[in-house]
């Protein structure tokens, strides 16, 4: 398959509808459930798994966990929390909205961070092919994917550049349609990430929209634990983060668009926690 066509149906597999549908009773006595909740995704994820199947794999042989491990990938929240009263995981791997808005409730802690080539959500921008500034979007209909938490997008992105009633909200369901409203004048502006942005100049029409404002760099997808991992696990889970990339894993990684996982912590996330509150 074509390095292009790779990235884009691994991208999609990142921007995908729920995989990996893993039952209570199918997950194996003492295995270890892991949860991946990326949110407003589309498409069809299915080429994806066995490499996530694979990437899990490699986790629970790196962590010595026995009875292995069993991922399971949504892209909703009310899903993930459906999955979480039912499974239990020990372990998630979150984009940034959903991180925030559920660490409060499942005392999450923060044991790592994802530095991947293919998912957005680190720099939001707000385009447009007829808008000069962020002033001449307001009051004007703004199309989003994105659209679902607004405290997340007031307080985190926009930090006080402008709230969601600046705007007639135009709920777009698929990361290029977003784009299409623009480029068909039904939207005056839209509001997209960085992953976004970097296919433009593959959507032909494209190259009339520019950005007329962008967001602070935010800190990538996180990786958590949840209570029911128990201290020592998720100590060494923590400390052989950044070898799970290494050496032969290296591929298996870059097949999930990861280019390397690292140890961190709830300070990591400081700013971002601090502006969205609780």
């Amino acid at each position: 398959m074509p390095t292009r066509a790779l990235s884009i149906w691994i991208l999609t597999a990142w921007y995908a509808t729920p995989f990996l549908l893993i039952s209570q009773q199918a997950l194996a006595e003492g295995s270890v459930p892991i949860l991946v909740l990326k949110e407003h995704g589309v498409g069809n994820p299915t080429q994806a798994q066995p490499y996530l199947d694979k990437f899990v794999a490699l986790a629970a042989e790196q962590n010595g966990w026995d009875g292995g491990a069993r991922g399971k990938y949504l892209t909703n929240r009310a899903a993930a929390e459906s999955f979480i009263a039912a499974e239990k995981p020990h372990y998630a791997i979150l984009s940034l909205p959903a991180f925030l808005a559920l660490r409060g409730k499942y005392h999450l802690e923060v044991i790592g961070q994802v530095d991947s080539s293919l998912v957005g959500g680190r720099e939001y921008h707000i385009i447009s092919k007829t808008a000069a500034s962020l002033d001449d979007c307001k009051g004007k209909p703004l199309a989003s994917d994105h659209f679902g938490d607004e405290r997340f997008l007031e307080r985190v992105v926009a930090a006080g550049a402008f709230s969601m009633s600046s705007f007639t909200a135009m709920q777009t369901q698929r990361p290029l349609q977003t784009i299409r409203k623009v480029l068909g004048g039904e939207a005056a502006c839209a509001l997209i990430d960085d992953a976004q942005l970097a296919e433009l100049e593959h959507i032909e029409g494209a190259g009339e929209l520019h950005s007329v404002w962008k967001s602070q760099k935010l800190p990538p997808m996180v990786v958590v634990a949840f209570a029911d991992a128990k201290p020592d696990e998720r100590s060494h889970f923590r400390d052989t983060l950044d070898q799970l990339c290494d050496g032969d894993n290296q591929k298996a990684c870059e097949e999930v668009g990861i280019v390397s996982l690292n140890a961190a912590s709830d300070r990591d996330y400081s700013a971002a926690i601090a502006a969205y509150g609780h």
